[in-house]
Order: structure tokens, then C-alpha cells, then sequence
């Protein structure tokens, strides 16, 4: 079986490549990271480290492909592929489009297209990016042929540095939850991924969870001072307010999708224990880069608490803090966070809220976040 992925990075690597490998997949790796595919192609193999352990597994029968020196090889790649995933970031979806409709586009036999990405909806997205390059025909032949299943994935991997440019270190843990709506032909079978009838639960218990607790232990931590994410969570306040926030967000999914009280509270669990890990400290500035588009209306912060709001009828007030210090989050190096601050310096902090949140002065978590911000300040 052959196995195209888009991203040699170390997500594509340590995550979805090693388990392609597992199932029996040769992986071509598609990227513009010319060392990278000179690697893989020069040793055919690499070392997946599990951390926390000095367990590892060696990936093998894996090749690469320079897809800015290598189109037609790429293209070729496509059409002979049985499995097409993607771990590129959200933003580079379009980029990879074109390419990756002139390879669909001259298949005769089905395949599913994955996008790995942190994004709600991404497989869906990348079929749309695909299709507004193609002409009629184009379209016709990967509607009929190309299903784009969505797809939930969760694996911390850590900033890291290897004498062996190929070497990744990944969390044991992980998750890869495919929604089987809209997969074409046969199922594909890999060890390691969840096949689900509806993905949305999945979603929003990662996003609820591991994206929220994230982002609250770095802009806690990064409030009062800490570094590492790994140094917030040795904070017994900021422990404290992140299993607070989690309980807060772990309502609106028991009351929206059913997961059951102890159920969910085994995720979280799991989840708290995984920022507990030394090995998979991240710096706060890391985790807490993007706070502009991480306070939006859909995102892990401001919809949780809100939905908290609407489903208990109770005040947020963890994750009121936690939105409050994600307004006084500084960074001159992210460019969302000197956007912030100036925002804050236009508007006051509440106001800068009330316009990256889309929420009037009547809504109600303004009036929380208000009064932690006093708190704060």
C-alpha cells in the first residue's frame, strides 16, 4: 500500500508517518524542506522517540519528494496513492491545493484525503481549496472519486533539537478520531485511528480540553512569571485554576454530547497529567502565541465559557480569569500579542476584548471578565 503525506515536519513524522508506517503504508513525505527530503530519501528510515520513556520506534519504508523541484514526481505520487493525509498547519491548506488537485484530478480509482491539522472542518476546507482550482471536468472527477473524511488529532510534540536531523520526539499519548461521513470506498484501515459516525464531540472535548488547559496554563503562567508550561502547572494556584477552567468546559460537553461525569473527568485527568510532563514542556510564549485569534468568538477560550454561561446558567469564573490574563499577555516577539497590547492601549483591555470576542457591553461574560480584570489589575 502507498501513503502520500503533505508535511515532513515533526507532527508528520512522529505522528501520522509513524503510524502509516505501522499499517503497512509506504509514505512518500511531501514538503519544500529540501533537507528534510534529502534525508528521508539518503536513510529510508528514522527514530520516533516516545518521551518520558526511553522507549522508541524506528520508522522505515518511507521516501520524500521535493514538492517545489518535483511536481510531476508529486503528481504521480497522487494518483497512484491508496491514503492522502496532511499535516501542513491550517494556513498552508491553500498553498498545497493546486498541486494536489492536478494529481486527483487524473485518478480513475477512489481515495480519502486527510488533513491532520488543528482546525475544526479541515478536510472539508482543503476539499474546498481543491475544487476553486479546478475546472468542470477537474471538479467532476474528484467529487466522484476523492472523499475528504474530517478529522480530529491530538499529540503533543514538543520544541527539541537532535544531532539526527530526522529524529522526533512525540508524548506517548495520542488521538486520531476520522469521521466516516464522507470517506469513499473502503475504510482505511490503520492502527491507531478512531473511525466515528460524528466527529463533533470529539472535536470540541480537544478543544474544550487540551487546546483550553493549554492556553490557560500559559497566559496563567505567563502572568505570574513562570516560563515553561511545566513551571505554571508546578504553581498550585495556577493547577488549581486550570482543573477550574477544565471543570467549566467539561460541563457544556457532558450537558452538550452525553460524555458521562467520570468519563470525562478520566480525560482531563489524562490531560492535566500530560502538561505535568517534563519532557513535553513547551515555554508559555509558545503555547500563548496567537492570543488575538485564540480570544476570537469560536475559539478555546471565549466559546467554552460562553456555552458554560448558556448551558449551567453559572458564572465562568475560571475561565473568566484565564481570558483576563490572556489580556494582559506581552510578547514583543508575536506579533498578536504587540497587536493586543496596542488594541489595549486604544481601547482598554475590556475594550479590546469586547472586539476581538464580538460581544456586546451587554453580554454577560463581559461582566465577568470585567471584574477579573480588576483583579488582575
Amino acid at each position: 500500500m502507498k501513503a502520500v503525506h503533505f508535511g515532513a515536519g515533526n507532527i508528520g513524522r512522529g505522528f501520522i508517518g509513524a503510524l502509516l508506517t505501522k499499517a503497512g503504508y509506504h509514505t512518500t513525505f511531501v514538503d519544500v524542506n529540501d533537507a528534510l527530503i534529502q534525508a528521508i530519501n539518503d536513510k529510508g528510515t528514522y527514530e520516533v522517540q516516545l518521551a518520558g520513556s526511553d522507549d522508541s520506534i524506528q520508522v522505515s519504508d518511507v521516501s520524500g519528494i521535493n514538492s517545489s523541484k518535483e511536481k510531476e514526481a508529486v503528481i504521480k505520487a497522487i494518483t497512484e496513492a491508496d491514503l492522502i493525509t496532511t499535516a501542513v498547519g491550517p494556513a498552508i491548506l491553500s498553498i498545497i491545493a493546486p498541486l494536489l488537485k492536478d494529481g486527483l484530478a487524473l485518478r480513475s480509482e477512489e481515495v480519502n484525503v486527510i488533513a491532520c491539522e488543528n482546525m475544526i472542518g479541515g478536510s472539508e476546507q482543503l476539499k474546498s481549496y481543491v475544487l476553486d482550482h479546478a475546472d468542470e471536468a477537474e471538479a467532476s472527477t474528484i467529487q466522484s472519486n476523492v472523499g475528504f473524511p474530517n478529522a480530529a488529532v491530538d499529540r503533543i510534540v514538543p520544541d527539541q533539537s537532535h544531532a539526527d536531523l530526522l529524529t522526533v520526539k512525540v508524548e506517548p499519548y495520542f488521538e486520531w478520531v476520522v469521521e466516516t461521513a464522507h470517506i469513499k470506498g473502503q475504510e482505511p484501515k490503520v492502527e491507531g485511528m478512531t473511525l466515528v459516525e460524528d466527529l463533533t464531540p470529539y472535536i470540541e472535548r480537544k478543544l474544550f480540553t487540551v487546546n483550553t488547559g493549554h492556553a490557560a496554563a500559559a497566559y496563567l503562567g505567563r502572568y505570574k512569571g513562570h516560563k515553561t508550561i511545566k513551571q505554571a502547572m508546578d504553581d498550585q494556584d495556577i493547577l488549581t485554576k486550570v482543573n477550574g477552567a477544565l471543570k467549566e468546559s467539561g460541563a457544556v460537553l457532558i450537558e452538550k454530547y452525553g460524555f458521562t461525569p467520570d468519563e470525562h473527568q478520566k480525560y482531563i485527568d489524562t490531560i492535566i497529567g500530560r502538561f505535568l510532563n517534563p519532557d513535553l514542556s513547551d515555554e508559555v510564549t509558545r503555547v500563548g502565541r496567537g492570543p488575538i485569534r485564540k480570544l476570537g468568538p469560536k475559539d478555546r477560550l471565549v466559546r467554552p465559557a460562553s456555552e458554560y454561561m448558556k448551558w449551567t446558567g453559572k458564572s465562568p469564573d475560571y475561565l473568566a480569569e484565564v481570558i483576563a490574563a490572556a489580556l494582559f499577555y506581552s510578547n514583543e516577539a508575536d506579533e498578536e500579542a504587540v497587536k493586543l497590547e496596542e488594541k489595549a492601549g486604544q481601547l482598554g483591555r475590556l475594550g479590546a476584548f469586547k472586539e476581538i470576542a464580538e460581544l456586546s457591553d451587554e453580554a454577560p461574560l463581559v461582566q465577568v471578565v470585567e471584574e477579573k480584570l480588576k483583579q488582575l489589575a
